[in-house]
């Protein structure tokens, strides 16, 4: 199925990216962007979804979970700044709920990067480069026993274009001790990362505009965070005349200190609106699946069987600050949230033209919530929910293979949501619990063919359904309910490789996402606003999807043998897309091309030149459109002397809020292989 391909570990690390995250565009129909400071998660888009920081996109880094369900900041926060470019061995894709093996966070897409076991020299790399960047990286591996030990550290530091420098400050270490192969051995991997740094939030427009700031100036100099991550993981594989079998666990320790301001003086005029947001976890987890090989009527069939667990002990916290000190509390919780899921699916070969997969997945939640500060946001909360799969594949004919998949899938809601049932800022305001797991549901029907030679090019057209789009509201400590909503669209995938040192792809996606029925809520706050002007608070409520992309595409180059001259060249494209349910705000398009060109000798020796953001574009990395206030608008003054209605005082003024890319960014790199 074209919903499902691997992607190696060269082909990841041949692409010149800004920022680790970036790496995950090697995924065909994805863009990572980010919003804050290089600290922070990257926000990621796919199939017609702003999966924000991680919700519906499922992220697996050895075969541990890189989402956090519950988080501080938002629902299925997956941070990959601990992630080591140069230690990933693959990346397995796959796209929608139609896998059985595929849980929480998965809907849109689930992304499993392989590590590597050993080197086949040592690395020993530096880069310099525009802003303030520096990167060292150190990578071995060594015989121990009758096993290989891996050993990577690495340090770095950047500033950004910003008026306000992120002073970012990384360390970041990986060892793993592995013996045999990934199907027939095991490993045991650690890690250890720390980071801290300044953010420049996204700013709104009219402040550049009136001449307040420029392009790369800060509302609220003071934001920022801290984050650091502890992970032990153990894998063992084996296969048998039966089949095979696999197992791993895993245990995490992580904190996350955010500071943000996105509405600057719209809820505290004094002060300001900046808020403190802390997650610290242990989350610990074990999973264990058996395949099988056999037969059924006849035909060849093969079956696995799995079971999936993972415990998170988290410890929330969300206070009003100003200038990072503290000046009150929102809510603060404890949270226990447990989960184990079942599944099951054969896969039957009809013919060698004909075969099938069937699969089942039941998923059981529990989470306890006990707040701090309410004792009636404290509670007990569980759901069940199973989920049907299917897909076909016929072919191939020709080199062509037709595949249909569908199925139904899920995600798990913020637990606080679950047991909340009184507005943390105002405990007279009633609020009505969230469901803790949300149905989605699936289908894909699609073509993938190398009928021309030495490409491979497939086109799918997918629909995907959500119950409701429930958040939790990190930056508010409550619960926002949205509207079941709808995407369908295309993927077109091309992979044309003429010569082993030519790799060109190229990739379009479509989408057309809506959500479904009428919003009265919102309808009843516009229809109380009525005869103000529409540019302040925005028109009647609409059917957009906020920030739901209608179209992405990326294509690029990449030439170069083991030794010699080697480059790439890259365009990714970001469409215009809706920011508010009536479409009265849209985001320009963004197009990026970023080029690497460089040199290897035949004696391990690399020098490496990578242009990010070729043609300074004056794009941005993300646009949103909602209320806020500045001092300097009209709107401050009136509010301040009571002089406008409070609904329109606690809207603020609707204007675009956005993140710019960074300008033309360069950097060097040197490594050594010994």
């Amino acid at each position: 199925m074209a919903s499902q391909i691997t992607v190696s570990g060269e082909d990841v690390n041949a692409r010149p990216v800004m920022r680790p995250g970036e790496v995950l565009e090697a995924v065909p129909g994805l863009i990572v962007t980010q919003h804050s400071g290089e600290g922070k998660a990257n926000q990621y888009f796919l199939r017609g979804y702003n999966l924000d920081h991680g919700t519906d996109l499922a992220i697996y880094v050895d075969d541990v979970p890189a989402n956090m369900r519950t988080h501080a900041h938002g629902q299925g926060y997956a941070d990959l700044n601990w992630l080591i470019p140069e230690a990933i061995a693959a990346m397995e894709v796959k796209k929608g709920p139609y896998f059985a093996d595929e849980g929480d966070f998965s809907s849109a897409g689930a992304v499993h990067i392989g590590l590597i076991d050993r080197t086949v020299k040592g690395l020993a790399q530096m880069t310099a480069g525009s802003f303030g960047y520096r990167r060292f990286l150190g990578m071995d591996s060594t015989r121990l026993g009758d096993g290989t030990l891996l050993l990577a550290g690495e340090a770095g530091t950047y500033n950004g274009p910003w008026d306000n420098p992120d002073n970012l400050r990384k360390l970041n270490g990986l060892l793993r001790y592995s013996q045999g192969t990934a199907t027939d051995g095991v490993s045991v991997t650690g890690m250890a990362y720390a980071n801290r740094w300044n953010s420049t939030d996204q700013v709104p427009q009219r402040a550049m505009t009136d001449g307040l700031m420029d392009r790369f100036g800060s509302e609220d100099p003071t934001d920022g965070g801290n984050a650091n991550r502890f992970a032990l993981s153990a894998r063992v594989a084996q296969s048998d005349n039966s089949g095979a079998w696999k197992a791993n666990a895993y245990v995490v320790k992580s904190e996350l200190d955010l500071y943000n301001n996105f509405t600057y003086f719209l809820a505290n005029p004094v002060v300001g609106d900046q808020f403190h947001q802390h997650d610290g976890r242990l989350m610990a987890g074990a999973n264990i699946a058996r395949t099988m090989d056999g037969s059924f009527a006849g035909l060849p069939m093969q079956t696995t069987f799995g079971l999936q667990s993972r415990y998170d002990a988290i410890d929330l916290a969300l206070t009003d600050t100003h200038r990072r000190s503290f000046l009150s509390n929102v809510r603060s919780d404890k949270v226990g949230e447990g989960s184990i899921g079942a599944y099951a699916e054969s896969t039957l070969h009809f013919s060698d033209w004909l075969r099938t997969t069937v699969g089942w997945r039941g998923d059981y939640y529990a989470a306890d919530v006990t707040s701090l500060f309410d004792a009636n946001n404290s509670g007990h909360a569980n759901a069940t929910i199973g989920s049907p799969k299917l897909r076909i594949v016929v072919g191939p004919f020709n080199k062509t293979e037709f595949f249909f998949g569908a199925g139904y899938g899920m995600h798990s809601n913020d637990a606080r949501g679950a047991t909340t049932t009184e507005d943390p800022s105002d405990p007279g305001t009633k609020l009505p619990r969230s469901p803790l797991l949300v149905r989605t549901r699936g289908a894909e029907v699609g073509v993938r063919s190398r009928i021309v030679p030495d490409l491979d090019t497939s086109l799918s057209l997918f629909v995907l359904d959500q119950d409701s789009e429930i958040l939790f509201s990190g930056d508010a400590g409550d619960t926002t309910t949205a509207r079941a909503s709808r995407r369908y669209g295309f993927e077109w995938t091309n992979h044309y490789r003429p010569r082993s040192w030519i790799d060109v792809d190229a990739d379009l996606a479509m989408t057309h996402a809506r959500f479904r029925g009428y919003d009265s809520d919102q309808a009843e706050v516009y229809a109380s606003l009525a005869g103000y002007p529409a540019a302040q608070i925005g028109n009647a409520p609409g059917n957009y999807i906020p920030n739901a992309p209608t179209m992405m595409a990326s294509a690029g180059i990449s030439l170069g043998a083991k030794t010699g001259w080697f480059g790439a060249l890259r365009w990714r494209y970001l469409a215009s897309s809706p920011l508010t349910e009536d479409n009265a705000f849209r985001s320009q398009p963004t197009g990026i091309f970023n080029a690497r060109i460089g040199y290897r000798t035949d004696k391990g020796w690399r020098l490496q030149l990578d242009l990010l953001n070729l043609l300074n574009s004056k794009a941005n990395q993300i646009t949103y459109a909602y209320g806020s206030l500045l001092k300097t608008d009209k709107l401050y003054n009136l509010c301040a002397a009571n002089a406008a209605p409070a609904p329109v005082c606690a809207i603020g003024v609707m204007d675009y809020v956005l993140h710019p890319v960074e300008p033309l960014t360069v950097r060097v790199t040197l490594a050594g292989t010994f």
